[in-house]
This record gives C-alpha cells, structure tokens and sequence, in this order.
C-alpha cells in the first residue's frame, strides 16, 4: 500500500470523511499537507487564528487549555482522530492548545479546503456538525468542572488571605496582652502606696469602672487631634517627672482621657500618687483595647466562617426558600480580596423583599461570577452598585458597574460557551454561560445592557421554583 493509499484509508476512518466519495476523498487526501512533529512540540496554540485542521496519522496529541493559572488537560487524542475542527467551523480563535505527547505525523487540511468540501458535500457538513457538538459537549462538561475547582481554588487563597489578617491580629493582640497584663498588675501592686484610706480607696475603685466604661466608647479623635492631644499630655506628665510619659500620654489618649483628667487627678494624688495612679488607668486602658482588638480578630474569622457555610449551603436542603439578599453579601465576603481600595460596593435592597425558592449555592455561583467580572472590569477603581426588589412576580437583583461597557459585538455573545475577551489563560469563557443555564433552570431570565462607563446584568428569578 502506497503512502497515498495509506492516507486515504486513514480519512475514510474519519467520521467527517466516512462518507465522501472516492474522488472527494482522493481530492481531501491530496490537499493535506504532511506535518511530523516531535516530543513537545506545539502544533496550535490557544487564541491563534484557527486556519486549518488537523487529522492524527502516528503519534499521540494532547489538548490542553489554559484556565486561570493553570493548564488544564482536555483529551488525548490518537491516529484516526482529528483536532482543530471547532476553530474552522465558527472562524474564531482557537480555544485550546495542541502539543505531541510523542513523536507523531499529522496531516495539515487547510479552512479553505475544508469550506469547499462543505460547499459541496451536505453529507459531509452533517458529519462535521455531529463531530463539532459531541466535541463540544464533552469539552464544556470536562471544563465545568474543572472551572468550578479553579474557582473554588480562587476562592479558598482569597479566603486565607481573608482569615490570615484577622488571625494575625488575634495572635499579635493576645501576645501583647500577655505583656499588658504583667503591667497592670504591678501598676496594681504600685497603688497600695498612695490608697492609705477608704475615701482614696473609693475614689481608685470609681477610676476602674471609669476605665471600663471609657473602653465600650470609641475614640473619635482624627490622627492630626490624636497627635495634638497626646503631646499636650506627655508634656503635663513629663512636667512632673513622670516616667515613661510618653507611652502613657498615647495609652491615655487611645483611652479617651484628656487633660483635664490629669488636672483631676493630680488634685487627688499630688505628688508621687499621679505618677502611680495615671501607670495604672494608662495600663488598663491598653489591656481594655487590646482585649476588644482579640473580640474583633475573632469576630472577623467567625463572620468569614459563617459566610462561608451559608454561601456553599452546608447541611442545608439543596432547594430551599431563601433570601437573595444574604447570598449577595456572602458572595462580597468571598471576594473581598479583590475588592480594592478603590471600589465602591454600593446595595440597594428593598427592605421587604420576598424570599425565592431556589438551589442557593448554584445562585451563589451565578453573582460570584457576575460580580467577579465586574472587579475585573473596573481594574481597582470605580462602583458596583447591586440593587434587589421585588416585581410582578419575580424578584430582581441587578449589578451595575461604571466600568467601560461592552461593545454590542462582545455583549451579544458573552453567554456563548468558551467565548471570553480575556486574554488566553486568564478564563474559560464558561461563567456567564454556566450562570445562564442556572438561572434557566430556575425558570428565570439573565439579562445584559452596556454602554460606555456602564455595564448592569439583570437576573429575575420567580418566587416559586419553575424548572425549565
């Protein structure tokens, strides 16, 4: 058997070659251009023009798309199979990258080649249909998953980075405590000198509630006042030959004391007792505060714990009436890591609004992606405004950014699979697709308008549950 023949029985295992006619399929075999690669090498890179396609003589090829950070493995593919047919069939980019896993033969079909052969063969355009969507159908469901994992791998360093800060600041409190308290204690020990009577010892007694009740108020003074006031008193102190005055005066001022509270207690304590006494309200203060600084770390780690239980449904009913409400603030809590300082998050939710019924972790997705977006689309600076009510039967929940818009090109495809605008390798282009198959199979609708300096995604979701 002859090269030539050889070749020609490889395109007539080809389903999209299986049912042309000897003459067609001479002309096919003919127009191929040989190709021999070796191990690793690429033979189409994700995001290049897609210019041909390509039929596997010898030889294994990988197929490999980039997603996020990560290069994610589609199929292997061997003699007989083709690659590259999706990228001539809607003249788009190519969405995947090709390389050999060994050494390996192809033959190189031109697009030009391959749109005569379908202008001419209806059998052959219905076996390339039936080969483009059973191809397609497999990749979307492989890259589902592996998008969810990606994101979810997102998520979790956001969510590290999330708890690291508020852990780190429990940690670093609770060691100052420690310190702080040894202070207070022998700040204690220091006033059985100055409280020789039941009248001075009342009067220590009132200055601990005092102390107590000066750390449930916040101080409200900006650094410039702060800064102003606690040099007023370190000068007062260091007038008297307090030690240390300097760390006291800033104790006291984080504490809410004034000068007019050393002038007081001067009045009680003269001499050596204000020095004693001002050590110690200046050391309880600072315990007081870091105390409150340990309740908020742990505060902080238990709402994003919280958040997060409710934003992945744990132990809960997969459908289920809900508040769209609390989904959309959990979801700004997963992604408050790449909410920058720049962005303004803006919620306008109506106060009475109607709980759904619906599978909350899949809504979940659908505003992480969305709001996901958004971030991206802003670039660290700018607004999303989120607003959720209630109308006719439905309720609403619209994001809004003042990034800069789509064009209508881009609008009109967003929810198409695989189609992304961002570069290869920084998404899947699957997002808004998946987003828009769980808001249909709610029964709802999603929706998209954008303009320059705005973009709004509006989803309706139906109070009860009308699967589609």
């Amino acid at each position: 058997m002859t090269a030539s023949d050889a070749d020609r029985a490889l395109l007539r295992r080809v389903p999209l070659f299986a049912e042309l006619s000897e003459e067609d399929l001479s002309w096919i075999a003919g127009s191929g251009e040989p190709v021999e690669l070796a191990a690793g090498d690429l033979l189409a890179s994700e995001g290049e023009p897609g210019d041909a396609l390509f039929v596997i003589v010898s030889g294994e090829l990988q197929v490999v798309k980039r997603s996020r950070t990560a290069e994610v493995p589609i199929a292997v593919l061997g003699p007989g199979e083709i690659v590259g047919e999706m990228a001539i069939f809607e003249a788009q980019p190519r969405n995947a990258s090709v390389r050999s896993v060994a050494q390996a033969r192809v033959i190189r079909i031109a697009r030009d080649e391959i749109l005569e052969l379908l202008r001419t063969r209806p059998s052959a355009t219905l076996s390339m249909l039936r080969t483009v969507m059973g191809r397609l159908r497999n990749t979307e469901s492989m890259l589902r998953e592996r998008d969810k994992l990606a994101a979810l791998g997102t998520l979790s360093a956001g969510l590290a980075h999330e708890l690291n800060n508020p852990a780190a600041a429990v940690q670093r409190s609770a060691g100052l405590l420690k310190d702080q308290l040894n202070r207070w204690s022998t700040a204690t020990g220091a006033l059985g000198a100055v409280v020789e009577d039941q009248a001075r010892a009342e009067i220590v007694a009132d200055l601990g509630a005092e102390v107590a009740r000066h750390a449930g108020t916040p101080v409200t003074l900006d650094p410039l006042d702060a800064s102003d006031l606690a040099w007023e008193l370190e000068t007062f102190l260091a007038r008297r030959d307090v030690a240390n005055a300097g760390e006291i005066a800033s104790a006291l001022v984080a504490g809410g004391w004034d000068r007019a509270f050393l002038e007081r207690i001067e009045a009680e304590f003269p001499g050596d007792g204000l020095s004693r006494v001002v050590a110690w309200v200046a050391s309880g203060s600072a315990v007081y505060a870091l105390v409150d600084e340990v309740a908020t770390g742990a505060r902080r780690i238990s709402e994003i714990v919280k958040a997060v239980k409710e934003y992945s449904y744990m132990d809960q009913a997969p459908v289920q009436r809900l508040d769209v409400r609390s989904g959309l603030d959990n979801t700004l809590v997963i992604l408050r890591s790449k909410l920058k300082a720049g962005i303004t998050v803006v919620r306008e939710y109506q106060p009475d609004l109607p709980e759904i019924e619906a599978l909350g972790s899949e809504l979940n997705q659908v505003w992480t992606n969305i709001l996901d977006n958004a971030i991206d689309a802003l670039g660290g600076n700018g607004e999303i405004r989120i607003r959720a009510f209630a109308r006719d039967a439905d309720v609403v929940v619209q994001i809004r950014d003042n990034g800069p818009g789509m064009p209508p090109e881009i609008r009109d495809r967003i929810f198409e699979p695989f189609y992304t605008t961002k570069p290869p390798g920084s998404g899947t282009g699957l997002g808004l697709h998946i987003s828009h198959n769980v808001v249909a199979r709610h029964g709802g609708r999603i929706n998209v308008e954008s303009r320059p300096g705005e973009t709004c995604f509006e989803v309706c979701l139906p109070r009860e549950r009308r699967p589609a």
